[in-house]
């Protein structure tokens, strides 16, 4: 079998000669080429129309798994913001709670201090006062509610702090005023005689007593009715063994008729303490204390002072 090319061109036509091995070998081995050629033009092109299609889907599916792994973190940190929010929550309902108590426990002591009227309010803010300090910036803030409770309660803390502290210290102030001015009978018994005029015990005749005799068996312990320092301790006339106690304060104490001295001149002394034991020395008919208080160096009527309570 033969096939007769025939062309347009001045050429002669050709003829290809299919009994030919050879011939047939080249015409096979074209043909392959040909169909070779277009497969791999076809998948060229289909490769050069898929990949961007496929390349942004893979980009689309890996966007997708970081938003949902941001999500999931951010739902833990909200978890525990969340937490932390609640325990603060907790927190500042607990302070309100202490503010509460400290307010209580200021309005008691107030009573018990015997402050006047109006004196402290704790309801009110003490009045402060200090040049401007400068502004910080944080770099987290609270919510709005939550900050605004806080910086309250910081407030109230701060007042409430104040007031105490003020209060503490007139307390304290009117507890060592207390402690030096004299208070009580400095030995247990029964006043036996008055401040004032009487009759004198030996001769009869009108005569003035300076302090009130209060009746003791020997050897009862005189105790110190006020803080302060001993000034004297010895004999004196008519006296007989005799305590004297300095309050530092315009208040002068003294205690005769002892049978026995048990402090010394310098020595510092509290109320209560044991500074002498009744007795009848001096010019006495019978054991007992003879109690005196002066102040600014001029001699009181000490009955008020032993009846009265600290």
């Amino acid at each position: 079998m033969q096939i007769i090319l025939v062309s347009r061109g001045q050429k002669g036509p050709k003829t290809l000669d299919l009994s030919c091995r050879r011939m047939r070998r080249k015409i096979v081995v074209c043909a392959a080429a040909a169909v070779l050629g277009v497969a791999a033009l076809g998948g060229a092109l289909a490769l050069s129309l898929a990949n961007p299609h496929d390349r942004a889907l893979s980009d689309i599916r890996t966007l997708r798994q970081q938003v949902a792994s941001q999500n999931d973190q951010l739902a833990g940190v909200r978890k525990s913001a969340q937490r932390d929010l609640d325990a603060l929550a907790v927190k500042l309902g607990q302070l309100q709670a202490q503010s509460i108590r400290l307010n209580a426990l200021g309005e008691r002591l107030t009573q018990v201090g015997k402050l006047d009227d109006g004196e402290f309010d704790f309801d009110e803010t003490p009045p402060v006062g200090g040049p401007e300090g400068g502004s910080s910036d944080t770099a987290y803030a609270l919510p709005q509610t939550l900050d605004r409770s806080i910086d309250d309660l910081a407030g109230q803390f701060d007042s409430q702090q104040a007031q105490l502290q003020a209060l503490q210290s007139m307390l304290l102030d009117r507890s060592i005023e207390s402690s030096l001015r004299p208070t009580g009978m400095p030995v247990q018994g029964y006043i036996s005689s008055y401040f004032g005029g009487r009759p004198d015990p030996f001769s009869g005749h009108s005569a003035r007593h300076t302090g009130i005799d209060i009746a003791a068996p020997t050897g009862t312990p005189v105790t110190a009715v006020a803080e302060g320092m001993i000034t004297f301790a010895g004999v004196r006339s008519g006296y007989g063994d005799v305590v004297e106690i300095d309050h530092g304060n315009g208040y002068m104490t003294r205690y005769a008729h002892n049978s026995s001295i048990l402090a010394h001149p310098g020595q510092r002394v509290h109320v209560g303490d044991v500074i002498a034991k009744a007795g009848s020395t001096g010019r006495s008919t019978g054991s007992h204390v003879h109690f005196e208080v002066w102040y600014h160096d001029r001699v009181v009527n000490p009955l008020a002072f032993a009846r009265s309570h600290r």
